[in-house]
């Protein structure tokens, strides 16, 4: 968005005025937000279909919005992108403060899985002590990555949270 048009045509680069009239594509993927094909002609929409290799395709007329509704969206956006960063400082005080609730000490390992690896690998035995020390090990894990998730702002655990903790 410039300060005097709502956006250019994805072909001739004209300017679209804000409330003018434009037209689209009625394919999805040429109006989805990141890729957002507007064209100030019929002309205009139809250069780019041999680029697109649409099978079945119009061109839709539409109202480009106001000037107002659009700084009014810009707003609203930035209040979501602060409410987005006060909700991750948010989780990140959760995740936090958790450390010294009372958490369950469940075993973490399916032990004769365990133990059947320890016997193939090496035809040895395994204590049944080893268990408990093995679940703090992966509950340690486990906290250090749930840390990294919460860093990133998100509510799920991923591998990648993992992988530096392996190294």
């Amino acid at each position: 968005m410039s300060a005097d048009h709502y956006k250019v045509c994805s072909t001739c680069r004209t300017p679209i005025p804000f409330g003018g009239e434009h037209y689209v594509c009625s394919v999805s993927t040429c109006n989805r937000t990141k890729t957002a094909l507007l064209f100030c002609s019929v002309g205009c929409w139809d250069a780019h279909l041999p680029m697109m290799k649409h099978r079945d395709a119009w061109a839709e007329k539409a109202t480009a919005p106001t000037r107002a509704a659009v700084l009014a969206e810009q707003a609203r956006q930035r209040d979501d992108e602060v409410a987005a960063g006060a909700d991750a400082e948010r989780r990140r005080r959760v995740v936090t403060s958790q450390q010294g609730a009372e958490l369950p000490r469940d075993v973490l390992v399916v032990v004769s899985k365990l133990k059947g690896y320890v016997r193939a690998r090496s035809e040895m035995n395994t204590s049944d002590n080893v268990v408990p020390v093995l679940s703090e090990h992966l509950r340690r894990l486990c906290d250090q990555a749930i840390r990294n998730a919460a860093r990133d702002g998100r509510k799920t655990v991923l591998d990648r949270d993992f992988l530096p903790l392996l190294e």
